[in-house]
């Protein structure tokens, strides 16, 4: 059974329908970015995974004992958050509360936790600083340990390198891929950035305007008219038409010729 499963799902605010027939599943230890534009639904997608918003029809089912409460996120900041005064160290084990139920101190298991990811995401060093005093890289670092604290199956990131500089942001990603590949954590991937998307995902959801335009592995994206519209519009799909329908002809007078 998939780990996470989603079968012709909608949602919708007052009536008014969002996003609707959303079908794709995510297998453990893959990696998937949901791209599209502004107005999209991609959070509101991201609410509904995470069980803070009812569909409207269909269904998302988890797989392999996961739980809603269980999936690590990191959303993206507003600027009262990044301001937040605590340490490095109690914002990262703050990401194990959804698992402690009624317990009101974190215990042993809870500060190791939070030791191992730290050292993960290289931050030791930070753990008695005071986050609002880090840079705009350093807080995402500290919020991955925390989403990591969360979750030993799947981390759902929100435009995880927005408003980052280009070389933080590209250390960024290989971070990203690492908890991918060498922790086997799966990652959901929010993002614009349809490069790094094509790199470092392993499969892609395009969502327009309120519907699923694509749903694949990475390869099949390139081909696409998804992923050929959001890079040039309706020229570049036409292109795209052009040299799809020209392949075939091609392909079909090699077979007459031989």
């Amino acid at each position: 059974m998939s780990l996470i499963s989603c079968e012709n799902l909608a949602f919708a605010y007052e009536g008014i329908t969002v996003l609707q027939n959303v079908n794709f599943t995510v297998e453990q230890g893959q990696y998937l970015c949901i791209m599209g534009e502004n107005g999209a639904g991609k959070s509101t997608l991201m609410k509904g995974l995470l069980g803070l918003k009812k569909p409207s029809a269909g269904s998302v089912t988890f797989g392999d004992g996961l739980r809603a409460r269980e999936i690590g996120y990191l959303p993206q900041q507003t600027p009262v958050q990044k301001d937040f005064p605590a340490s490095v160290q109690e914002v990262v084990l703050s990401g194990c509360l959804s698992g402690m139920d009624l317990r009101p101190f974190y215990g042993r298991e809870e500060k190791e936790k939070a030791s191992r990811n730290m050292e993960a995401l290289e931050i030791t060093d930070l753990r008695d600083r005071c986050y609002r005093d880090l840079s705009g890289g350093q807080q995402q670092r500290v919020l991955l340990a925390r989403a990591l604290c969360a979750t030993k199956k799947v981390i759902l990131l929100d435009e995880p390198v927005a408003g980052l500089d280009p070389l933080v942001t590209i250390n960024m990603y290989k971070l990203i891929e690492r908890i991918n590949k060498e922790m086997g954590i799966t990652v959901i991937m929010v993002s614009h950035d349809i490069q790094a998307a094509t790199r470092y995902a392993s499969h892609i959801l395009h969502l327009g305007e309120d519907r699923q335009l694509f749903f694949g592995s990475r390869e099949e994206y390139r081909t696409s008219a998804a992923y050929h519209s959001f890079m040039g519009g309706e020229k570049a799909v036409h292109m795209w038409k052009k040299a799809v329908r020209e392949s075939g002809k091609s392909k079909e007078e090699k077979g007459g010729a031989q």
